[in-house]
């Protein structure tokens, strides 16, 4: 039976802490854990001599629980971007998120040399309408400079009640700081949503909520009610910008379009840790035609449904190279105290190949034409290969990070999408559809 496990999306989401790709849940103190040497226990010495003098000779009195909590989330921080510390609220905040409803602004969002920078906003949100950006710096909040504060901080103070405003100080490339003022909201996450163009389905999956497959499968029942089965040229799946989200998502999506073979492996330090995740019989789609949309905002999640979908050559992968985010992190609670979000194993395609630091390349590259007011600005997301501390990858291939992820609002500017209509319709060569296979081969 497939445990519930949830992936490591990009970054947090404001109103509800980050999404979390959660291999499984495990109570502290059980497990493979490995004695402590004597030098280990030394350094705990230290750890509470200094903690004792901060108590009794700190300038001003300690508040000896934000103490702890930092020294816990210094310890998690410095293994990897991914593993911290979250608080009860921060849990309780990230389960919310999950089930695909939360309170908040809408965007995902990271921490970049101290500061907090837009991963992407997510659709039909308040930050979208009011024009954040993905690769926006937010460097003020309300007025307070964000330097110095971690980014849950960051985050924790972006929440607030709904229909209350707030205040971001935004950098966009080279201009000039900004301010934009959002009132807060609501987040409902409709992670799926489909259109019928003409003989197309298109279908764009925003984030793998718990919601994500229902709303796939609901999507392609409309389609093919709208579309004759004998008119439907296929199918486009959108994932550009999404940040990831569950990995039972992942892999119920990448199921939908696979009939058997390997989806995702997960390997960690222990051969205990080794999980493998096949497709069922039966494809939701037939033997339609698929395209998938990725970009530089693509990352987790939604790159082992692309990884998938190219190793057992199901599917033609278009746009630009994915984000790299190839780790699992699992979530350990602490009762009352709140969880630890630890990095525990790294995912591999069918075909073995790490995405870690390296992302899902595309087999067929189209960047977007920027309009004037972007051409001189950075559009590229950095990806994870430039996060500091980020796990190296385990395969061959060399390390790449720095992708286009910028979407043209007005689908006639889509050059990504119109492409991969032209091709589901064969206006264009269509040599790029490989030919579906039973094994998976290397990317």
């Amino acid at each position: 039976m497939i445990r519930k496990l949830s992936l490591l999306a990009a970054g947090a989401v404001l109103g509800a802490g980050v999404t979390t790709l959660t291999l499984e849940h495990r109570l502290p103190g059980f497990g493979s854990a490995v004695a402590a040497g004597v030098d280990t226990y030394r350094q705990l010495n230290l750890f509470g001599d200094v903690f004792e003098r901060i108590r009794s000779d700190y300038v001003e009195e300690p508040d000896e629980p934000a103490l702890i909590e930092a020294a816990i989330n210094g310890m998690l921080t410095s293994l990897d971007p991914h593993s911290s510390y979250m608080n009860a609220k921060s849990y309780q905040d990230m389960q919310v998120q999950t089930k695909g409803e939360f309170g908040g602004l809408g965007i995902e969002v990271t921490m970049e040399d101290g500061i907090v920078k837009v991963v992407t906003p997510i659709d039909d949100t308040p930050a979208t309408k009011a024009g954040i950006r993905a690769g926006d710096l937010i460097t003020g909040i309300d007025g307070t400079d964000v330097k110095g504060l971690t980014l849950n901080e960051a985050v924790d103070k972006m929440r607030g009640p709904v229909n209350s405003s707030i205040t971001l100080t935004v950098v966009r490339g080279t201009d000039k700081p900004f301010d934009v003022k959002i009132v807060r909201d609501v987040i409902k996450m409709q992670s799926v949503r489909y259109e019928v163009k003409d003989d197309v389905g298109y279908i764009r999956i925003s984030q793998f909520t718990a919601q994500t497959f229902d709303g796939l499968k609901t999507s392609i029942d409309k389609i093919n009610e709208a579309i004759p089965e004998d008119k439907l040229k296929g199918y486009v799946l959108d994932l550009r910008n999404d940040p990831g989200g569950l990995l039972d998502q992942a892999i119920a999506v990448s199921d939908a379009f696979l009939d058997k073979g390997e989806i995702v492996s997960t390997r960690g330090r222990h051969d205990a840790d080794t999980r493998r995740y096949a497709a069922k019989t039966g494809e939701l789609v037939g033997d339609k035609p698929v395209i998938v949309l990725i970009n530089g905002g693509s990352a987790s999640a939604s790159e082992i449904v692309a990884g998938a979908l190219q190793d057992h050559r199901r599917a033609t992968i278009l746009g630009t190279r994915s984000f790299g985010k190839g780790s699992v992190q699992t979530i350990i609670p602490l009762g009352a105290n709140g969880a630890i979000r630890l990095t525990t194993a790294r995912y591999y395609t069918p075909s073995g190949n790490s995405i870690q630091a390296k992302g899902i390349h595309p087999d067929i590259e189209v960047l977007q034409d920027l309009p004037e007011d972007l051409k001189d600005q950075v559009t590229e997301t950095k990806g994870e290969a430039s996060l500091k501390g980020h796990l190296k990858s385990e395969t061959e291939g060399t390390e790449a990070s720095g992708s286009q992820a910028y979407v043209p609002p007005d689908p006639k500017n889509d050059k990504q999408l119109n492409l991969a209509l032209d091709l589901l319709r064969g206006l264009q060569a269509n040599a790029a559809f490989p030919p579906k296979g039973d094994d998976p081969v290397p990317n």
